[in-house]
């Protein structure tokens, strides 16, 4: 199975597991015209926080291209094949975006920030669209870029990715209907760079390859403190000692949270998530339905939590009493420590039971096999 196939695949068993959470609820009773059934896809798929993740731009690249490349292929009565092309070409738009502005340290979103680009492009790839279109197509969507990281730990943070994957459709529609649009959007003195910052390079790797498929439905920056809290669990547990979870500073931003009053900031806490694990192992779905009393009265007597810029990005570091118990450099999922066939099988049979067996396997079918699969 090649790596699209795998991630796609990923976001599907991610969408068909959120379909039925209030924001993607929300989301599907706004309309059924193409452009909300994007937005609801889109909502659905990153709900959860258990899609797939690309960690050089801090993105979520299946979030916005997949539910578009899906739902506008459908619509036109094209292929899986013709959806799985549709969706990398968006995947690997939006990894060349996201990786070349440091969104993050500005408060920005950058899935949402970058996901009508990807979207645009995926869209584009189905309408056959030329590149004089297709840039038209991605220069629209860049003028439409927004998304803020103070939405995580609510509903708008998968709202604004939803948005932002139907944004980029109706930009590719428009500009296939032939609007012109300023030339140099992303290097014009009012463009996208000047407002989000200024571009870096990339080091030429196919973003797909360094896609993280995520093992815990949680924020990524915390899944090394997950990992080294699940394999030290025993001498966590048998200790009354504090806990000091050492992390990125990058982690710490994302996630942020220390108290925490629902399920969807539970996601974004590390000394939750890391107390979480010691009382109840490793995390599901279900672990956030709500906030667990205990989980959290263990959070704040034990755990605390310290930022070491020497990390890296990744990193986690488990210390009891001075003495280091646990390191996790990058957790399963990560592309040193890919997931395996098994496990991302067990991933889907977990969110989506038997309904996605098979659902890729013929490139030929119609790609409304794929949207009949999440409703």
């Amino acid at each position: 199975m090649t790596a699209y196939r795998v991630a796609l695949l990923d976001w599907l068993a991610c969408a068909y597991g959120g379909r039925s959470q209030r924001a993607a609820q929300a989301a599907r009773a706004a309309g059924d015209g193409l452009l909300e059934r994007i937005a609801w896809l889109g909502t659905a798929g990153h709900v959860l926080d258990f899609d797939d993740t690309y960690l050089p731009g801090i993105a979520h690249l299946s979030a916005p291209t997949a539910p578009a490349a899906i739902a506008l292929a459908a619509e036109l009565g094209r292929s899986v094949g013709d959806a799985l092309d549709a969706y990398a070409a968006g995947f690997e738009a939006m990894g060349a975006l996201s990786r070349a502005h440091d969104l993050y340290a500005g408060g920005w979103h950058p899935t949402a920030v970058c996901g009508a680009m990807g979207a645009a492009h995926a869209a584009a790839h189905l309408l056959g669209l030329d590149a004089e279109r297709t840039g038209a197509a991605s220069r629209l969507a860049l003028l439409q870029a927004g998304g803020l990281r103070a939405a995580f730990g609510s509903d708008g943070k998968s709202l604004q990715v939803g948005l932002a994957a139907s944004a980029g459709v109706h930009a590719a529609r428009i500009a296939a209907g032939g609007a012109s649009i300023t030339r140099d959007v992303l290097g014009h003195p009012d463009g996208f760079a000047a407002a989000f910052g200024a571009g870096r390079a990339g080091d030429g790797r196919a973003a797909v390859d360094e896609n993280w498929i995520k093992p815990w439905p949680c924020c990524l920056m915390s899944h090394s403190a997950v990992q080294a809290a699940a394999g030290a669990r025993e001498a966590l547990a048998g200790s009354g000692a504090p806990i000091e979870v050492a992390v990125h500073p990058v982690a710490r931003r994302a996630a942020a949270y220390d108290e925490v009053e629902d399920g969807l900031q539970a996601k974004f806490s590390i000394p939750y998530l890391v107390a979480y694990v010691v009382l109840r192992g490793e995390p599901v779905p279900e672990s956030f339905d709500g906030v667990d009393a205990d989980v959290q009265a263990l959070a704040r007597s034990r755990v605390r939590l310290v930022v070491d810029a020497g990390l890296g990005q990744a990193e986690a570091v488990l210390a009891v009493d001075g003495d280091e118990v646990a390191r996790v450099p990058a957790s399963r999922g990560s592309p040193e420590a890919p997931m395996d066939a098994a496990a991302l099988a067990a991933k889907c049979r977990l969110l989506a039971g038997d309904r996605l067996d098979g659902v890729l396997d013929d490139p030929g079918a119609p790609a409304q096999v794929l949207l009949d699969a999440l409703v």
